[in-house]
């Protein structure tokens, strides 16, 4: 009898084991297959000049990287990027002052919660294709509005003058993206503890004073989080300057993701697209390592 159950709960410990393994397994084997080997295929083809199709595949070694960096046509284009950096910015800030005030006990915060987090959840091209109608020359929405203030002389070619379009667009990531950053900095607001602004208002301080020196403390991490975010996403802008302008008007409003895409699929230039794609992911990391030494330093001259 005892021999019986002993093999029974050998047999069990197997079974267990078995399925343990397994399901590590598959999970393992999914995110090599779908992770791991794209990203390293991707750095392999950094170095080629492969066309996408061709089985033969020549070893160029850094030229690729050398072209991305030393020509003006593809890393120039960053500086396209930089209204969508200075929009993301200015989004944090509004986004800020926004979940402070719909964290206060007024009339209609969730209404208004709501309203600013929907942009969001709508979907890119349809944004896309909405502002095409606002920004419209001719019949656009917002020159309508501003000849009805009597602003004729505001009035322009908003997605058609090259020094706007960048503008014009990065607004519109402004819009949409404003409500989710403020959601963010909601919740990091609703976590932090209601003792401490009754202790700051005994002390005399003033809702100025809690918000820069009680608030603003508390969100660093977030903070910190949100601005990685933004520029991140500024670095990889793609959906709204190939819907609405797809580069134009003479490649102003190009970005360093639009061209990636054009240079692999239009040019069948596969080693260089990756090459540009492994660039992009370096200075992603790069501005996520600068973030944390620069507000470590912050917090150690605390």
């Amino acid at each position: 009898m005892r021999r019986t159950v002993r093999r029974m709960g050998s047999s069990y410990n197997r079974q267990r084991i078995l399925i343990l393994i397994t399901f590590l397994f598959i999970p393992l084997g999914l995110l090599g297959l779908f992770t791991y080997y794209p990203a390293v295929r991707l750095l392999y083809l950094s170095f080629t000049d492969w066309d996408g199709i061709s089985k033969t595949v020549n070893f160029l070694g850094l030229d690729n990287y050398k072209e991305v960096f030393t020509n003006p046509d593809l890393f120039g284009v960053f500086i396209h990027q930089i209204p969508y950096v200075l929009g993301g910015v200015l989004q944090n800030i509004v986004a800020i002052l926004f979940a402070v005030i719909l964290n206060s006990r007024i009339k209609g915060r969730n209404l208004f919660r709501v309203l600013l987090f929907v942009p969001y959840i709508m979907n890119g091209v349809a944004v896309a294709f909405m502002f095409q109608y606002v920004f419209d020359t001719n019949n656009g929405s917002l020159n309508a509005l501003l000849g009805m203030a009597g602003l004729s002389s505001l009035q322009h070619s908003w997605l058609g003058d090259t020094s706007l379009v960048n503008f014009s667009l990065a607004s519109v990531s402004f819009w949409r993206y404003m409500g989710y950053t403020m959601i963010i900095y909601l919740g990091a607001l609703q976590s932090i503890p209601g003792d401490m602004y009754e202790a700051a208002t005994i002390d005399g301080a003033n809702r100025f004073q809690s918000l820069w020196y009680l608030t603003l403390p508390s969100l660093t991490q977030v903070i910190q989080l949100n601005m990685f975010l933004t520029l991140s996403g500024a670095l990889a802008v793609f959906d709204l300057p190939f819907v609405l302008t797809k580069g134009g008007p003479v490649g102003s409003s190009e970005t360093f993701l639009l061209k990636t895409t054009e240079t692999a699929f239009t040019f069948n230039n596969y080693g260089l697209a990756s090459a540009m794609s492994i660039v992009l992911l370096i200075l992603t990391v790069v501005i996520l390592l600068v973030q944390n030494v620069a507000l470590k330093r912050k917090g150690d001259s605390r």
